[in-house]
């Protein structure tokens, strides 16, 4: 599995498990927790997840087959990148506080590897801020960051104190979605934030898409996983794809291992031109 750095020097892996859309009914419940299991014993190694999904269902569904993982020894908790995220109605310092402590008991750990502000709402930057590093203080956390925030939010973060510890903004990114390439990218590359990049399939469609199953023919992989290789080109990005079957999953992972050609990559910027221009930022 290739790596990327934190700006704090960590190294986590370049594809993870999203579990947006989990925990939505108690009926697949127990398809999700072995979902998540088969992806650990897979070699995922990075989760993501937020107290939003499923109204902390999702979490729910970490925390157990996390636990479950952990108890059974096939995997360590300390291999383990978990990402949760709080909602901006949860963003005061006190509302942080207790977010934080409910989804820790939610996934059943000490600590959350990283801790997302999910969007920017009307709380101060500088409390939200001054909240999670308390919290990284404390050890109820290890490290955060932002998610859907543009340009001039990070340039905002960046006005405040502490807040270039960001360590990564979590966006919507797929050949399908690429306004984030304009100037956000750059932006980030030259402040050491991680894109962590979310519905790199866009949702599934391009694993149905003509251009990148002419390409994974190429490759011996399907579409899915060339869409996934062609977000990850950059040394910088991490996808969070969602998958919850075994093939699914297996084929999502191959996608670390492919790399595409300036032939593919140019048969993709013909059917997904990159932004000529700054537009709104996307967000599912």
């Amino acid at each position: 599995m290739r790596m990327v750095r934190w700006s704090n020097g960590e190294e986590v892996p370049a594809l993870g498990l999203g579990t947006w859309r989990m925990g939505e009914t108690p009926r697949t419940r127990a398809a999700e927790v072995a979902a998540v299991r088969t992806a650990l014993k897979i070699g995922y190694r990075l989760i993501d997840t937020a107290e939003m999904y499923g109204d902390g269902n999702a979490e729910e569904i970490v925390g157990t087959a996390v636990r479950t993982a952990t108890d059974a020894g096939e995997v360590q908790r300390e291999e383990l990148t978990i990402v949760s995220k709080v909602l901006p109605s949860n963003a005061s310092r006190d509302g942080v506080f207790s977010a934080c402590e409910r989804s820790l008991r939610r996934l059943q750990i000490e600590t959350i590897d990283v801790y997302l502000l999910h969007w920017r709402g009307s709380t101060p930057l500088k409390e939200t801020v001054a909240a999670f590093e308390q919290l990284r203080d404390d050890g109820r956390i290890r490290n955060w960051g932002v998610s859907n925030f543009d340009t001039a939010d990070m340039r905002d973060l960046w006005s405040v104190a502490a807040g270039p510890k960001c360590i990564t903004n979590q966006v919507y990114y797929s050949a399908g979605e690429r306004n984030v390439e304009f100037d956000l990218f750059p932006w980030q590359r030259d402040n050491r934030v991680v894109t962590m990049a979310y519905s790199p399939i866009d949702q599934g469609a391009l694993a149905r898409n003509a251009t990148f199953a002419s390409i994974g023919r190429r490759h011996g992989a399907g579409a899915s996983a060339t869409a996934l290789a062609w977000v990850l080109r950059h040394p910088n990005v991490i996808a969070i794809p969602k998958a919850a079957s075994e093939p699914h999953l297996r084929e999502n992972y191959r996608a670390a291992q492919l790399k595409l050609s300036a032939e593919d990559l140019a048969q993709v910027d013909a059917a997904f031109p990159p932004p000529a221009r700054k537009r709104r930022l996307a967000m599912t």
